[in-house]
């Protein structure tokens, strides 16, 4: 996640008070209904000490942010981002509903006026206010398996009935190194009975700290045939200050080492070659690729030079927009694997339909897609990053069984 810059945060610290003020002045028709004065004037107080607060310990936290210890700093980002939405979003839905209500409120007389729309406003900023606190102490570790059978004629026969399990953007730095947390996602890994386990980047946050102790959890993972796994753009360090570019790079390469020590191998703009009785498959995997701001360190062309002849190929890329502008209709790709998105940590999953503002951003964001005979999984991540919270957008892993 990129850092704010101050600018922007003092645009989010005008939108946060301005919305405070109309939900303030609204309040104040909710307030009426209360008979004693001195709890008219607390309710009053601790609504504006809350909103000086949060305003000032957001412009404290970034003008101090370089000084601040990073294992502290990413806590209190989290937490603050956390305090932020929770406070924000109930407001201004409660602004945008009550104002809506009594600029038309030809349903109402002038009496049910002044006791419903004020009672349908508090509601109205109740029900989003509990629906993301439940999104973060309740859905945020509930993990979620998606299972998907795909039929595609071209995969060898050998190969029929291959179990992938897929996950992605674990960000271990979120964790504050609560190993148990992730003891029932691997549980429920390894009870899927995967051949593979394709991991499709973003291992940490930053920085390579984060993995400190990580290595006895996560080598629990075990699949029959092989763990593979590549980068997302949060395991290069591209969005910390660094001293030196020594610095970096050792960051980068303990990042990079981290993955043989849990059993995974990495592939860099690389590919390996599976087979089974004569039958092959190829597993590529690229360097992450993205549209700007994002860099581009990935190199597909050079990722396929040893396994052009391999007929049936399975592809790893943390950035789903990689499917369209690079894969799609340009290479024999049969399947694409990746992350990335998080599906935004918020939207909707009912069935077979699915809706995140993300829609808006990347085109292909969460779930199986299907262009003629090439398909993109793109999974919604086991951890999460800024907001500390799921809002119906659970935590995922994803089960996918090849079918010929």
């Amino acid at each position: 996640m990129r850092p704010f810059s101050l600018f922007s945060i003092i645009l989010i610290c005008i939108a946060v008070l301005l919305v405070d003020i109309l939900a303030f002045y609204w309040l104040q028709s909710i307030t009426q209904l209360i008979t004693s004065t001195f709890l008219q004037k607390f309710i009053n107080i601790i609504f504006w000490v809350f909103t000086i607060g949060l305003i000032l310990s957001i412009i404290i936290l970034k003008l101090r942010l370089d000084n601040i210890d990073p294992k502290r700093k990413q806590i209190l980002i989290s937490s603050l981002y956390g305090l932020t939405i929770s406070s924000f979003v109930p407001k201004l839905i409660f602004v945008i509903i009550i104002s809506t209500l009594y600029f038309s409120n030809y349903l109402f007389s002038e009496k049910q006026s002044l006791i419903i729309i004020p009672l349908i406003g508090l509601f109205s900023g109740f029900l989003p206010f509990f629906m993301i606190i439940y999104g973060i102490f309740r859905t945020l570790y509930r993990f979620k398996i998606h299972t998907h059978s795909i039929k595609i004629p071209t995969l060898p026969k050998s190969f029929n009935g291959l179990r992938i399990v897929h996950i992605s953007d674990i960000h271990l730095g979120s964790f504050n190194f609560r190993y148990h947390i992730l003891d029932k996602a691997i549980a429920t890994i390894n009870n899927l009975n995967p051949d593979f386990i394709f991991f499709t980047g973003d291992l940490v946050n930053n920085y390579a700290w984060e993995l400190k102790g990580w290595d006895k959890v996560l080598k629990k993972l075990s699949a029959s045939k092989g763990k593979f796994s590549i980068l997302g753009n949060h395991d290069y360090g591209d969005y910390s200050q660094w001293k030196s570019k020594e610095e970096k790079e050792s960051n980068f390469q303990l990042i990079k080492a981290f993955h043989k020590k849990i059993g995974f191998k990495l592939l860099l703009n690389q590919s390996d070659v599976i087979e089974i009785n004569t039958d092959k498959i190829a597993i590529i995997g690229v360097e992450n690729w993205g549209k700007p701001p994002f860099k581009q360190y990935g190199n597909l062309e050079k990722s396929l030079k040893l396994v052009n002849n391999i007929p049936f190929k399975i592809l790893l890329s943390h950035d789903p927009s990689h499917w369209k502008a690079k894969v799609l209709n340009k290479t024999d790709i049969a399947i694409t694997f990746s992350g990335h998105t998080h599906g935004m940590q918020a939207g909707i999953n009912l069935k077979n339909k699915k809706w995140s503002p993300i829609k808006y951003k990347y085109e292909h964001w969460a779930g199986l897609y299907k262009e003629n005979n090439q398909y993109l999984h793109v999974n919604r991540g086991l951890g999460w990053l800024g907001f500390p919270g799921r809002l119906g957008m659970r935590p995922e892993i994803t089960l996918i069984e090849l079918m010929n």
